[in-house]
């Protein structure tokens, strides 16, 4: 999981930013408080993030600097508040926000949704991802769904992931933190893992 991090000397050297600018745009809210990740080393305690949505995020910050927005504008751009959301079924599809099969199986699991607020939108985006990747059935598209609903509020916003695995055809779904490292069984197929934050950005520029 290591290889996935970034230290906060290797950003700045990277991206050419300072550190005064790091956590300035920390406190706006353009850079999620969980990305910054305490850990140990043989120097002592030192701070990474998460290299490929890090650099992801100051790249983009950096080229709306260049179009003179200010950092109040950019933090709406990258973290709009989305609270108030609400699309109708047909909006979804039409809009190309996810596919009319997931739509779908969406529905007959709340057949009484006539709108849909980001909550359940984000579900359904999620869902939408792992059915796009041909390697999960309806079915097992249901118990994502249904776990993904029931797991997410628990972490509070935190930078999680929905795990799929498959033994002897039989899969199982949960959800973990972004920085857990799992292992498994012989025989434990690795079928999908996705990153809630990138669904959230991902949805959000849909949107």
């Amino acid at each position: 999981m290591d290889s996935e991090l970034i230290s906060k000397k290797e950003l700045l050297v990277a991206t050419g930013i300072s550190y005064g600018q790091l956590y300035r745009w920390k406190r706006k809210g353009l850079i999620p408080e969980e990305w910054f990740v305490r850990k140990s080393t043989f120097t002592g305690t030192e701070t990474f993030f998460p290299r490929d949505k890090m650099l992801g995020r100051i790249e983009r910050i950096l080229s709306m600097k260049e179009s003179d927005l200010s950092l109040d504008a950019i933090a709406d751009a990258v973290t709009p508040d989305l609270g108030s959301v609400s699309l109708s079924p047909t909006d979804v599809t039409e809009r190309g926000i996810v596919s009319a099969p997931s739509l779908e199986l969406y529905r007959s699991a709340h057949p009484d949704a006539e709108a849909l607020r980001y909550g359940e939108l984000l579900s359904l985006y999620v869902l939408d991802t792992l059915l796009a990747t041909g390697e999960i059935s309806l079915d097992e598209g249901r118990w994502v769904l249904a776990a993904f609903e029931e797991a997410y509020p628990g972490f509070a916003g935190a930078d999680c992931d929905l795990v799929l695995v498959r033994k002897m055809g039989v899969a199982v779904c949960f959800m973990v933190t972004s920085s857990a490292e799992i292992a498994f069984e012989s025989g434990v197929r690795l079928v999908a893992r996705v990153n809630v934050s990138e669904s959230v950005e991902a949805l959000s520029a849909r949107l």
